[in-house]
Formats: structure tokens, C-alpha cells, sequence
């Protein structure tokens, strides 16, 4: 019998503007001057924010948490695109999406300084809390968006993951689920290059993630990470589609890690700073910040005049998470199962007896 093709595929890579700004006008998508100054002003506040906490975590005011720089022009380029309907269930490292969909910086502070009361997500927003386990939320995800198909909401869901969570089973579970029930999900890898250590190479054999989508049953696109503008314009046409009944989707918005891990972390061990370098001149808020200086949508004074609202109001946050009350000893204990269990109880009689003694 003869050797038949079943099947090829390519893998598509959408670049809207370069890195000194310049855009390609068929592929730009539609944004008023108004939305994109408003898309720096949030990018500029979450690099601004997550300096900040950087500082608070050396000094002993903030616990261990993972920062976001370089990578804002993906997450915050995604979850730009959202309605107010939709859902978002983020990892640990979209402090931007936090931000644009309500969260207070005081209670993001609360969160990473222990006190598990900050992570409780504003009324009426459809967003799920900081996922600290790796690739667990996809599940959380695709349950949302099977639920949502089921009530008949033309409402899509996005979540973001890095690429160290394609090797966990969590993933290939949603991705198969999402892609034979066509629950309206956006999956977004945030392919930062490095799994805590271990380089992309050595995370999968794939030349890209996006590609993993197709063994699943949906499209898959890479985008450039660190271009706002490509990631917006799609995860926008991946959003519509889910909306629109036609399942999910597998972007991957190729970007860079150019901090630590997390603060616990110490990249030089396992990177050059040659490496990194090359990442620092891709930076996702100067590119942007090109492209609208020479639209006349920014200057000099306009750049420094966003850098400093964007202090202040961090600086606001900081006081405020400051000066709020600690939590008792026993809501440690709260936030663990929705009825505390026996052993449970037995350790919080236990503490309490010991903070007594104390006291």
C-alpha cells in the first residue's frame, strides 16, 4: 500500500513593530491614541510597581514573589484585549493583568507579604487568584470556559502560563479537553526562554510551543512577546473566535526572563549577562515608547511626567498595605479548605495556646 500524508502544518510568527518603533500599518491593530497611551501608562506602572517591591522584598518588607520586567508588552498586551465580561485565570508572574483588571497595589502587596486576605479578587471581576502551583490553573480555566459555553455566555477565557508548565500533565489535560469539547479558551505561554534554570532546549524538542497546539485540535501562533502591539492585535482575533463558538486557541508570546526566577533566585549562576543584554534592548516599554514619540503621541516631558504618577501611586500603595492591620494568628488557618479539617483545628488550638502562654 502506499505512504500517504495525513497531515502538515506550519507555525505562523506575527510581528507588528520592530524594535525601533516602526509598525507595519496592514498589520496594526485598531487602537485610538487615547488606548495606547493608556496601555504605556500601565505597562510603565507595573515595571514602576514591580521595581518597587523589589526593593521591599531586599529590605524585609515583602516575602519572595516573581518579578515581571521584560515581559509586560506580553501579559499586559493580552489582557488589554479582554472585556469586562470575559475571564482571565493568570500564574504568578502577570502582576499587569492584576492591575488592569481592578486589583489594588496595596492588596497585591498584602498578598506577597504573607497575609492571604490580599488575594481576594474585587466584586463582579471574573478573574481567579494568583496561581502559585505550576499548570494547575489551565484545569481551572477550562472548567470556567466548558461552564460559560453551558450557560450559553458568548464569553471567552484567557490564561497565561509560562513555558515550564507545558511539561506538566495539567496542560496536555486542558489543551486535549478545551480542544475536543471546543471550550472558548485562549492559552497563553509566555515562553520567557528559562524554566527557573533549564533553558528552553532542554523544556521540549519542539522547535515552538506553538506547534504543540496542533496534536491538540486548534490553531497556534507565536507571536513576539516584546512587541505590545503584535500581542494585542492576537490575542484579540483569538478572543473573538472563542467568543464566536470556534474553540480555543495556543499563542505563544516569545519573550525573556531578564530578572531571577523570583527573589529567592540567582540567574548569573546559569545565564550569561551577554544573554541577557540582548533581551535588554528588545525592552517591550522603550519599544513602545519609540513608536509613540515618533507618532507625536509622547515626549521628553510626557515620559517623565508617566514615570512619576506611576511612583506616586505606588508610593500610595506602599503606605497604605503599611499601615494595615496584621492579620491574627488564626486566619493563617482560614484560607486553606472552605471547612477546616480535624488536624487543622488541632494545630490552631494548639498555636493559640502557645500565642496565650506568650502573652
Amino acid at each position: 500500500m502506499p505512504v500517504t500524508t495525513l497531515v502538515t502544518f506550519s507555525v505562523e510568527r506575527v510581528e507588528v513593530m520592530d524594535e525601533e518603533g516602526n509598525v507595519d500599518e496592514s498589520l496594526m491593530p485598531d487602537l485610538t491614541p487615547e488606548r495606547i497611551r493608556a496601555l504605556y501608562e500601565i505597562m510603565v506602572l507595573t515595571r514602576r510597581f514591580d521595581e518597587r517591591m523589589l526593593k521591599l522584598q531586599r529590605q524585609g518588607r515583602l516575602g519572595t514573589f516573581a518579578r515581571v520586567m521584560g515581559q509586560e508588552g506580553a501579559h499586559v498586551g493580552a489582557a488589554f484585549a479582554l472585556r469586562d465580561e470575559d475571564w482571565v485565570v493568570p500564574a504568578f508572574r502577570e502582576a499587569g493583568i492584576f492591575l488592569l483588571r481592578g486589583m489594588k497595589m496595596e492588596h497585591f502587596l498584602q498578598y506577597w507579604g504573607g497575609d492571604e486576605r490580599g488575594n481576594l479578587i474585587p466584586a463582579g471581576v471574573r478573574m481567579l487568584p494568583t496561581a502559585i502551583p505550576v499548570g494547575t490553573h489551565m484545569l481551572h480555566a477550562v472548567g470556567i470556559g466548558w461552564a460559560m459555553k453551558h450557560r450559553g455566555e458568548k464569553v471567552a477565557v484567557l490564561t497565561s502560563f509560562g513555558e515550564g508548565a507545558t511539561s506538566e500533565g495539567d496542560f496536555s489535560e486542558a489543551m486535549n479537553f478545551a480542544g475536543v469539547f471546543q471550550a472558548p479558551v485562549v492559552f497563553l505561554c509566555q515562553n520567557n526562554q528559562w524554566a527557573i534554570s533549564v533553558p528552553y532546549h532542554k523544556q521540549t524538542a519542539a522547535c515552538t510551543v506553538a506547534q504543540k497546539a496542533v496534536g491538540y485540535g486548534m490553531p497556534g501562533v507565536q507571536v513576539d512577546g516584546n512587541d505590545v502591539f503584535a500581542v494585542y492585535r492576537t490575542v484579540s482575533e483569538a478572543l473573538e473566535r472563542a467568543r464566536n463558538g470556534d474553540g480555543p486557541s495556543l499563542i505563544e508570546a516569545h519573550t525573556y526572563r531578564v530578572t531571577d526566577h523570583t527573589t529567592a533566585d540567582d540567574a548569573r549562576r546559569y545565564r550569561s549577562e551577554e544573554e541577557v543584554a540582548v533581551w535588554r534592548r528588545r525592552d517591550p516599554i522603550a519599544r513602545l515608547a519609540r513608536y509613540m514619540k515618533k507618532n507625536g503621541l509622547l515626549d521628553d516631558e510626557g515620559e517623565a511626567a508617566v514615570e512619576t504618577r506611576a511612583d506616586e501611586q505606588v508610593a500610595e500603595a506602599v503606605a497604605t498595605f503599611e499601615a494595615m492591620e496584621p492579620p491574627s494568628p488564626e486566619e493563617i488557618f482560614a484560607h486553606v479548605f472552605a471547612e477546616i479539617t480535624p488536624p487543622l483545628a488541632e494545630q490552631r488550638a494548639d498555636l493559640l495556646r502557645r500565642v496565650g502562654k506568650r502573652g
